[in-house]
């Protein structure tokens, strides 16, 4: 791998337009991407779906401050071809998966579109934030084209903060790559102030918004364009440009016999007795990274 392929996949960049009032961020997945896709035998069309939602759960997840901050996404719906898409973000990693009925998903084709494959679904989009401060949590419909489209809306309708994604994925065979960007209006104060007042309308905004929307899917992939050029590219005309390397990103599955121990220790010990297999064993499925981890307790 060339060093300017390691400096600018699998990581965060922030960015902010000062005199716009204005943040965003790029993400770019490439190896963490095929290791996540690699744990499950996941048709394509799941394949481009997850890695979106992995894209999009990086994106919103760096915009957390704290360490331990978490953010997860679901995307779920009653009966339809996906009934559960998962991802969580928590301090540059990743993981997520896809529940989903394989006969019927053959039966829609090689594109199906995010209705076909939810139906009336929701995504919900929930916060748990460090230092005893709590979850919170918003639910918007998945409308639209594509699950950035949904994570958009959130945006607009939960925390009224104008916002733009755009997202890009390659899957082929031996060959997948992703990549995201995102970039916010905060009109009213520095990042991370409370806002008293928005405005979709705002100039500055429809000005970021018009220059940000020019972004093009191949040039969000293309590994001869790193992420700074990229910023570069669509602002290089404001007074200043500020930009940051953010985290880098690793696939980050939490599970381990450890892990479920604790879990199992919860429960009464009637429960766990009906869970042992018939050599003493309580077998645990990790949906994450499918494996089965062989719990002796």
């Amino acid at each position: 791998m060339t060093e300017q392929a390691e400096t600018y996949t699998d990581r965060v960049l922030s960015f902010t337009l000062p005199t716009r009032h204005a943040r965003g961020r790029v993400v770019r997945l490439g190896p963490v991407l095929a290791e996540v896709l690699a744990a499950h035998d996941y048709p394509v069309a799941i394949q481009h779906l997850l890695s979106e939602a992995l894209v999009l759960a990086a994106l919103v997840g760096s915009l957390l401050k704290e360490p331990g901050d978490q953010l997860t996404m679901q995307a779920q719906t009653e009966g339809g071809v996906v009934s559960l898409l998962v991802c969580d973000y928590r301090q540059g990693e990743l993981r997520g998966y896809v529940d989903f009925d394989r006969d019927r998903l053959a039966a829609l084709g090689a594109n199906p579109s995010l209705y076909a494959l939810f139906g009336k679904g929701y995504l919900a989009i929930t916060f748990d934030m460090a230092k005893g401060k709590g979850r919170y949590q918003g639910i918007v419909p998945l409308e639209g084209d594509s699950l950035g489209e949904a994570c958009q809306t959130y945006f607009t309708q939960s925390e009224q903060v104008p916002t733009l994604i755009r997202s890009a994925v390659r899957v082929h065979a031996n060959d997948c790559g992703a990549a995201g960007f995102l970039v916010q209006h905060l009109p009213d104060g520095e990042e991370g102030r409370e806002r008293l007042h928005v405005r979709m309308d705002h100039p500055e905004w429809e000005h970021v918004a018009v220059l940000a929307g020019s972004i093009r899917h191949d040039e969000l992939l293309d590994p001869a364009l790193s992420m700074e050029a990229l910023v570069w590219r669509l602002f290089h005309e404001e007074e200043e440009v500020r930009i940051q390397p953010g985290e880098v990103l690793q696939r980050g599955c939490r599970c381990s016999n450890a892990h479920f121990e604790q879990v199992l220790e919860r429960f009464p010990e009637e429960d766990r007795k009906d869970m042992r297999d018939e050599e003493g064993i309580i077998p645990v499925d990790c949906a994450f990274c499918s494996k089965i981890f062989k719990i002796a307790m």
